[in-house]
C-alpha cells in the first residue's frame, strides 16, 4: 500500500529547492546586474526609466535604476536592498556593489553546478572579503587633516572622481569645488539635511550657485511691494508663527525651521512682545530674480551651518539628475572628511586585491584554493566594464595591467582619456578607501546569503496569485476579496 501523501502547504503554494533552485537565483541575480552593468565609469551610458504614470526618469546612479525597475524576483531584489544600502551608507559605488555582487555569484555557478556545499563556499569568502578590506586598510593612503590646503584638494578630486561619471561631467571642476564648499560651511555632525538643494529650470549649467546661508522660493505679493528696497544689510529677523497671508502650509513650515536654525533668533507666536534678544539677524538679505522665480537669501547668518545649492539647467529630467550626482559627490565628500584615508580609483584597487588573493589562493590547499582564486578573478570585473564601457579591448588592457600589478604597480588602472593604463593615484582619480570597503562586505555579504537559500517557499496570497480557476469557486465559496 502506498502511503497517503501528507499535505502541509495550501492548495497553490510554488516551492521549489535544492540546486536548479540555487542557479535560478544566480541567473536572475545577473539579469538585474546586465541593467545596470553598461553605466559604469567615465564612458558609461545613461538609462531612461518610464514608470506607469509616463513620468519619464534619466538616470545614471545604479541604485536610482534599480528602485525604478521594481523588481519582484526575491532573490534579485537582494541586490537591489544592498545598493540601496550603498547609497544611503556611502553615497556612490551603487554600481558597483551590485556588479560586484553579481559577478561573485557568476565564478561560483559552475561550483554550484558540480553539488560543492554552499556552506563551503560561503566560509573562503568571508575569509577573501576579511582579507581583502585588511589589504585596504594596509595599502591606503592618509591625508593630513592639519593641512586644510591638502585636504581640500583631496575632497575636489574625491568629488570630481564620483562626478567623472555622470551625466555633469563636463562640469565637474566647477561642481567639485561648490560641492567641497557646500560641505565644509557645515558643523562636525555633516548632517546632510542641512544643504538645501533647489532646482530652477533654465539657463546654464554654470549659472548654478552656492548661497552660504537660507534661500528660498518666495514673492512679496502686498501694495507696493515694488517700491520697498530689495536687498538689506544686518537687518533683523523676527520669526513669527503668524498667518501673515495665506500660503502653503508646507513652504511655510521650510522656510521657519531653516531660518531659526540659521539665525538665531526664537519663534515668537504674538507681535507684542519683541524685543531685541529675540530677533535674529543676518549680515544681508535680498530678493533675487532666479529664472522665473524670485528667491529670498539670506546670507551670513551668525549660526549658519547650513547652505543652498540652486541648480540650473534645461529639462527637468536633466536638472533632476544633477541633483542626483550632486548628491552622490557631497555624500563622498563628507565620508572622505570622516575617514581620511583614500585609494586610487578605476579599477587599480580590485586589481591589486586581485592579485593579492590569487597569490594568497596558491599558498593554501583544498577547496578554498578554488574558491578564493574564483573571488580574486570575480574582483576584474570593475576594470573590465570601464574597459568595456569606453569601447575599448578589456582583454588586452587587462593583461597589461596584470602585468604590472605583478610587478608592483600599485596604483596603476585603466585611463579611460588615452586606452591605456596609467598611474591612476598621479592621475588624481581618488576614492575615500570607506567606498571599495563598503562596497566588498556588502557584495560578498549579499552574494553569501543568495548562496544560503535553498528553497522558495510561495504562498498565494489572495485569487490574484493564486491558481487559476481554482476549485470551489463561484458558489459562495470563493476567497474574500483583498481590499
Amino acid at each position: 500500500m502506498q502511503p497517503t501523501p501528507v499535505i502541509l502547504l495550501k492548495e497553490g503554494t510554488d516551492s521549489s529547492q535544492g540546486i536548479p533552485q540555487l542557479i535560478s537565483n544566480i541567473n536572475a541575480c545577473q539579469v538585474i546586474s546586465e541593467a545596470v552593468r553598461t553605466t559604469l565609469g567615465p564612458r558609461g551610458m545613461d538609462k531612461l526609466m518610464v514608470d506607469g504614470r509616463g513620468k519619464a526618469t534619466i538616470s545614471n546612479d545604479g541604485a536610482t535604476i534599480l528602485k525604478l525597475l521594481d523588481v519582484v524576483h526575491p532573490a534579485a531584489k537582494t541586490l537591489v536592498d544592498i545598493a540601496r544600502s550603498q547609497d544611503a551608507e556611502v553615497g556612490d559605488g551603487t554600481t558597483s556593489v551590485t556588479l560586484l555582487a553579481a559577478e561573485f555569484l557568476k565564478q561560483l555557478k559552475p561550483y554550484v553546478e558540480e553539488g560543492l556545499h554552499p556552506q563551503t563556499i560561503i566560509r573562503a569568502f568571508r575569509t577573501a572579503t576579511n582579507l581583502a578590506v585588511s589589504k585596504i586598510k594596509e595599502i591606503a593612503v592618509s591625508v593630513k587633516k592639519d593641512d586644510k590646503q591638502e585636504q581640500r584638494q583631496l575632497l575636489e578630486k574625491c568629488a570630481a572622481t564620483a562626478l567623472n561619471s555622470k551625466l555633469i561631467a563636463g562640469e565637474k571642476g566647477f561642481f567639485s569645488k561648490m560641492v567641497v564648499d557646500a560641505v565644509m560651511s557645515l558643523d562636525e555632525l555633516l548632517s546632510l539635511k542641512m544643504i538645501g538643494i533647489k532646482k530652477v529650470q533654465g539657463g546654464a549649467l554654470e549659472d548654478s550657485q552656492l548661497v552660504s546661508g537660507v534661500a528660498f522660493k518666495k514673492t512679496f505679493s502686498y501694495a507696493g511691494f515694488e517700491m520697498q528696497p530689495k536687498r538689506y544689510d544686518n537687518p533683523k529677523i523676527a520669526l513669527l508663527n503668524v498667518e501673515l497671508e495665506l500660503k502653503a502650509e508646507k513652504d511655510n513650515a521650510e522656510v521657519r525651521v531653516k531660518s531659526v536654525e540659521a539665525c538665531g533668533g526664537s519663534i515668537q507666536t504674538s507681535v507684542s512682545a519683541l524685543t531685541d534678544d529675540v530677533l535674529g539677524q543676518c549680515e544681508l538679505f535680498e530678493e533675487v530674480q532666479v529664472g522665473g522665480d524670485r528667491y529670498n537669501i539670506f546670507k551670513g547668518c551668525p549660526k549658519a551651518k547650513t547652505c543652498t545649492i540652486i541648480l540650473r539647467g534645461g529639462a527637468e529630467q536633466f536638472t533632476e539628475e544633477t541633483e542626483r550626482s550632486l548628491h552622490d559627490a557631497i555624500m563622498i565628500v563628507r565620508r572622505a572628511i570622516k575617514n581620511d584615508s583614500i585609494v586610487a580609483g578605476g579599477g587599480a584597487i580590485e586589481m591589486e586585491l586581485s592579485k593579492y588573493l590569487r597569490d594568497y589562493s596558491r599558498t593554501i590547499p583544498g577547496k578554498q584554493q578554488l574558491l578564493i582564486g574564483a573571488y580574486a578573478k570575480a574582483l576584474e570585473i570593475i576594470p573590465r566594464q570601464l574597459c568595456d564601457n569606453a569601447g575599448f579591448d578589456a582583454t588586452n588592457i587587462l593583461n597589461k595591467l596584470r602585468a604590472k600589478h605583478a610587478q608592483g604597480g600599485l596604483w596603476f588602472g585603466v585611463d579611460i582619456t588615452s586606452e591605456d593604463i596609467t598611474d591612476n593615484f598621479i592621475a588624481c582619480v581618488w576614492e575615500p578607501s570607506i567606498v571599495k570597503i563598503n562596497a566588498l562586505t556588502a557584495a560578498s555579504e549579499a552574494a553569501c546569503l543568495i548562496l544560503s537559500v535553498d528553497e522558495t517557499i510561495k504562498n498565494p496570497r489572495s485569487s490574484m496569485d493564486g491558481p487559476p480557476g481554482g476549485a470551489g469557486r463561484g458558489r459562495g465559496r470563493g476567497r474574500p476579496h483583498a481590499h
